[in-house]
């Protein structure tokens, strides 16, 4: 029988199963033949079951009886030489070139003309070849793309469902979508909670700029409470996982987790995929949704900036997020994701009867709100960050404590509490608040110094090079006269002398009780501490000089007389 008959009589099994099966097959027929139980029935078996002759099989235990390799991998064909291999060395070098294996190739050839006496470096193809069999799908791609993409190669395993509350999970999300924030295109940022086990969408919260602790404090607030127009979703979980973000893990956000009893769970660093179900809903989200707006912005690739017409009207703010509760509201209602096996997020969530736990909403308020310590109630209201607050109810609480409680980065209101009882006691606004045009105004001027102190800085610091077309040190450009650099220079020097002259600090010595000095210069002297009138010819003042000469002549006088 020949061999390719007996590829067509065994053919049940694939080719790559037959030659997988080769090793094992050999390796039995071999027990067989020490215990002297080999047949030529087993190796027509054998023979058959691999899709080649009885004369090939014979001839592998042969060879595997003198040579241990043969039997782990029969009919390879022998190698001639020393089979080049991925070192360390080129493991290195296909870092550097992030994965450019022709680059690595010019360097491994280089490398060995330069060896004493010259090496042989393996061609291109064999290059190839070793890479494709030393490394592992995602060992190339991490080479080439670091540790991202090598973890697309990875293989990850799931958690349990669990019931609903169980766990949250929390994530900051950008926008890839302009807004016309104020007359300014912003990306803004989202803030949610989502359910594992019912993949809903608990709680959301839509900052226009980079977000806080107010944010998450925000979407937590909607997440717990079930009442309209957040519910039925709610209550307070049992665990929320959160990737080291510093809002999720600032002392106010962790001392409301502590006080509603629910478990932080900290997640190590560029493991997003220990959080799976609310980094799924980041994907879906603008794909299915942020991906049809106007001002959409992702970049095709990093560092270009996408083409948007120039007509195109961007979405406000409001409509922007009433867009995207709505959204919210479809995915939790009507979109069906493939775990839930055809039920919505709502559906699932209702055939769940784990009990929930809620939350009274002024006490959560409460609770999500930053603690400021103790103050005095005055005359004047409460004082705040060098500010007074007020409120209708103060009337007749002068001189009583009270605690200060308010919500990062909203400074016009703060909530007040009694500071023995706890009892709350009603909000303060902030006394003399600014009008809206004021605060607008005030804004356009630190807009406009802002810009004008950076064209400055700019202008100053600017530096022009001359192009190179050969290899030199690199040459500045922009010529100053002697006088120039003298004259700049000087003027430096006399700025900085005079900055850090302080005239004020020691104030001069009164003059002489016989000088006759202007008002304006007695009111700067320090009082009490006059000169006193030196003696001798070369130190004496003018008043001085002018009272001995008038001694003198009147001796003279005298003695003539």
């Amino acid at each position: 029988m020949e061999d390719g008959d007996a590829v067509r009589a065994g053919g049940g099994l694939p080719e790559a199963s037959r030659t997988a099966l080769r090793g094992p097959a050999v390796r039995r027929l071999l027990t067989l033949r020490a215990g002297e139980k080999l047949t030529t029935g087993h190796v027509r078996v054998a023979a058959d079951a691999l899709g080649v002759s009885e004369r090939t099989v014979w001839r592998w235990l042969t060879a595997a009886e003198s040579d241990e390799t043969v039997a782990a991998h029969p009919g390879t064909r022998p190698q001639t030489g020393a089979r080049f291999t991925i070192t360390p060395e080129v493991r290195g070098l296909l870092a550097l070139w992030k994965g450019n294996v022709r680059a690595v190739h010019r360097e491994l050839v280089l490398r060995a003309a330069q060896q004493s006496p010259p090496a042989d470096a393996p061609s291109l193809t064999t290059l190839h070849r070793a890479i494709q069999r030393d490394l592992t799908p995602g060992e190339r791609a991490g080479l080439t793309g670091g540790e991202r993409a090598a973890r697309k190669h990875d293989v990850f395993l799931a958690r349990p469902r669990g019931w609903r509350n169980h766990v949250w999970e929390t994530d900051h999300m950008q926008a890839p979508v302009l807004v016309d924030v104020d007359g300014t295109a912003r990306r803004p940022w989202i803030t949610w909670f989502t359910d594992c086990a019912t993949n809903a969408i608990t709680g959301v919260a839509v900052t226009p700029v980079h977000p806080s602790r107010e944010s998450v404090l925000a979407a937590l607030r909607s997440a717990v409470l079930r009442e309209a127009p957040y519910g039925p979703f709610g209550g307070l979980p049992e665990k929320v996982r959160v990737d080291r973000g510093k809002d999720f893990l600032s002392r106010t956000v962790t001392a409301a987790f502590d006080v509603l009893d629910v478990t932080v769970e900290d997640l190590p660093a560029y493991t997003p995929h220990l959080k799976g179900t609310v980094e799924g809903l980041n994907r879906a989200v603008e794909s299915m949704f942020l991906a049809a707006l106007p001002g959409y912005a992702r970049q095709p690739r990093p560092g270009k900036r996408p083409a948007r017409p120039k007509d195109e009207v961007l979405l406000g703010f409001e409509d922007f997020t009433a867009r995207l509760l709505a959204w919210t509201r479809w995915w939790n209602t009507e979109h069906r994701p493939a775990p839930l096996q055809g039920r919505t997020p709502l559906q699932a969530w209702q055939d769940d009867p784990t009990p929930l736990r809620d939350v009274p909403a002024t006490d959560l308020w409460t609770f999500t709100l930053e603690d400021a310590g103790t103050r005095t109630l005055t005359t004047r209201g409460v004082r705040f960050r060098k500010r007074d607050y007020v409120g209708p109810w103060m009337t007749g609480q002068a001189g009583n404590q009270v605690r200060v409680r308010y919500m990062p980065h909203h400074d016009h209101r703060i909530e007040v509490y009694h500071a023995a009882t706890g009892r709350y006691l009603g909000p303060a606004d902030l006394a003399d608040q600014a009008t809206e045009e004021q605060i607008s105004a005030v804004r356009r001027a630190r807009a406009a110094r802002a810009r004008r102190l950076k064209k400055d800085l700019e202008a100053s610091q600017r530096e022009r090079y001359a192009a190179a077309t050969r290899a030199e040190a690199p040459q500045r450009l922009g010529a100053l006269t002697t006088a120039q650099a003298g004259a700049e220079l000087a003027q430096a020097t006399d700025t900085d002398l005079a900055d850090l002259a302080l005239p004020d600090l020691i104030p001069p010595t009164a003059p002489p009780t016989g000088w006759r000095t202007p008002a304006s210069l007695t009111a700067l002297t320090t009082s009490g501490q006059s000169l006193p009138l030196l003696s001798g010819s070369g130190e004496e003042t003018a008043p001085a000089r002018r009272d001995g000469r008038a001694a003198r002549h009147t001796t003279d006088e005298d003695g003539d007389a």
